[in-house]
């Protein structure tokens, strides 16, 4: 019971994660769980099993909302499922020895790329025009691969990935890649099952991590209007580096100070990011700050510049330009 109030807590954790972040729901679940002993192929079953119904619920609100591109949703989710399928009859045909550092590494670099992106303002470059398949198609199949393997992915793949193209708002990648998952998600449990069969699903563990996330979904949305998702992101970034490092140095020969040197080198890494993501947050709060102030100001200064019987420069075209000052407007 001790153990399922934990794994309870694991899916309560990860899914504020992703409420807040619209990602890494699978990236923090599986890592804790596999610190928590749990085998691969079994953690990233159960995290996906558990998915189904988190995503669903997800989905459907995100859809409510008009948040939802569902020709987006179509030209990846497809590829996905393939990509999570063969990713999930992959992890279970490896042994669990050979399993844990293979997943470790994928959830490092995901870990790592999470610290980069967050440690920097995302730059977006609006285009003209539509996503295509061409595009669509392949990165849903490497993203629904990863997603599988790695026990996480499809959102730290897919997310960055559609917000970059610049071609769609970001409520709509965030609502359009959560409800694909749906469909990445099912079809990774259809690989888990045929691969490990009934028994490779925990399904205690699902039901925990399953009653976790139902709670936290509303908490979620609260705590992304509090905690800021630059800062979020560095610090989950950092907690999965940190803790998938400890699996891959385990399965190194690395011996003597060299494991140390590596954590500190790693911690650096992290203090580092979180110290960038906290000024990028300042400046920006200084910014809107600004822009608030001098939207404030300008009002009381074009009334004052307004004096009666004189005409308004904004609203008559008669007294647009100023004869004798000199300044046209």
């Amino acid at each position: 019971m001790r153990k399922l109030l934990v794994i309870a807590l694991v899916g309560l954790a990860a899914q504020l994660v992703d409420g807040a972040l619209g990602m890494a729901y699978g990236l923090t679940s599986s890592t804790l769980l596999l610190l928590a002993g749990v085998a691969p192929a079994a953690a990233s079953a159960s995290v996906h099993l558990a998915e189904i119904g988190t995503t669903l619920a997800s989905g459907t609100a995100h859809w409510r909302f008009g948040n939802v591109d569902w020709r987006v949703v179509r030209r990846i989710a497809l590829p996905g499922a393939v990509g999570a399928f063969a990713g999930a009859t992959f992890l279970s045909a490896l042994s669990t020895a050979s399993a844990a550092p293979w997943m470790a590494a994928i959830l490092f670099t995901l870990g790592a790329y999470l610290l980069i992106r967050f440690s920097r303002p995302l730059r977006r470059n609006p285009a003209a025009g539509r996503l295509r398949g061409r595009f669509l198609g392949p990165l849903g199949l490497v993203a629904g691969f990863v997603d599988a393997t790695g026990g996480g992915g499809w959102g730290p793949v897919a997310t960055p990935a559609l917000l970059a193209s610049g071609r769609m708002e970001p409520r709509r990648v965030i609502g359009s890649v959560d409800t694909s998952e749906f469909v990445v998600a099912s079809a990774a449990s259809l690989g888990f099952l045929i691969g490990l069969g009934s028994e490779g699903f925990l399904m205690p563990i699902v039901l925990a991590l399953l009653a976790g996330g139902l709670v936290a979904a509303p908490i979620a949305a609260w705590l992304v209007r509090i905690v800021p998702a630059q800062l979020l992101g560095a610090a989950v970034g950092g907690v999965i580096v940190l803790t998938n490092a400890r699996v891959l140095i385990g399965s190194t020969d690395l011996g003597g100070p060299l494991p140390v040197i590596v954590y500190l080198l790693l911690a650096a890494g992290w203090v580092t990011a979180l110290a960038l993501a906290i000024r990028i947050v300042s400046r920006t709060r200084r910014q809107r700050a600004f822009a608030d102030a001098a939207g404030a100001g300008s009002v009381p200064r074009a009334a004052a510049e307004v004096r009666p019987g004189h005409p308004d420069p904004d609203t008559d075209p008669a007294g647009s330009r100023q004869v004798g000052v000199g300044v046209e407007r």
